[in-house]
């Protein structure tokens, strides 16, 4: 079995320079893998370093130390080290992230966010609304929104355009942060099945969900963030 990402030894901190530069410890020594067709779900209380660990990964955080590995096109790539434009390039072919929260450009319809990802990769743009609005449809989007921009939206619509953009890319690795949080019951089991689809087709997957239900049904296994906190370390 394949393992798109490796994370290994990685220690975060922030300097907080409005603090008199205090240094606030995040995770220590972070080691774990995920392999192609499971659904890593990153457990522990709020506030251990559960988001940051996805921004880390991501690449929207830098690293103190340590190593995040990613296979990319046939190599591998070090996240931790790699150049902004090697970051870039492999958000655009091989790792998708839903977030909590929906930033796009102003004035853009639904649609072409949602499409937007597939258009960056060459993809023929009838071909790449197509599948969008079939994602949309999946999510109960009503058809009138579609051309409407989110920013006009309910929280829940504009989550649901959200993972509708994350899930429409067959990239190898996926970052979850909380994607079922502003969903109904409804629509959250609709989510639930496509994360299912994305595991049966061989996608490894990282997420945080704080819905017990919902990580229950889509979890492989449950990493504990906690493990890493130094805090309890130094304790």
């Amino acid at each position: 079995m394949a393992t798109p990402l490796v994370v290994s030894e990685v220690f975060k901190s922030f300097i907080m320079h409005l603090r008199d530069g205090i240094c606030l410890p995040v995770v220590a020594d972070v080691s774990f893998s995920v392999a192609s067709g499971e659904c890593v779900v990153l457990g522990g209380p709020s506030g251990i370093g559960k988001s940051s660990l996805l921004k880390m990964i991501y690449g929207n955080y830098a690293v103190d130390n340590g190593q995040i590995l990613v296979t990319h096109n046939g190599k591998i790539v070090d996240l931790a080290t790699a150049d902004p434009r090697t970051v870039l390039e492999v958000r655009r072919q091989t790792m998708g992230y839903v977030s909590q929260f929906l930033r796009t450009v102003p004035r853009v319809p639904a649609l072409d966010v949602v499409a937007e990802p597939l258009l960056a990769r060459g993809v023929a743009p009838a071909d790449a609304r197509e599948k969008a609005a079939g994602l949309l449809a999946q999510l109960n989007l009503p058809k009138e929104l579609w051309q409407l921009p989110p920013a006009t939206f309910s929280g829940g619509e504009q989550q649901r355009v959200n993972i509708a953009r994350g899930f429409i890319t067959d990239h190898a690795l996926l970052l979850l942060d909380e994607p079922t949080a502003s969903l109904d019951a409804k629509n959250r089991a609709v989510v639930v099945d496509m994360i299912e689809q994305k595991k049966q087709a061989g996608v490894a997957l990282l997420g945080i969900f704080h819905d017990e239900e919902v990580r229950e049904a889509v979890g492989s296994r449950i990493l504990d963030v906690s493990q890493f906190s130094p805090r309890k370390a130094a304790a």
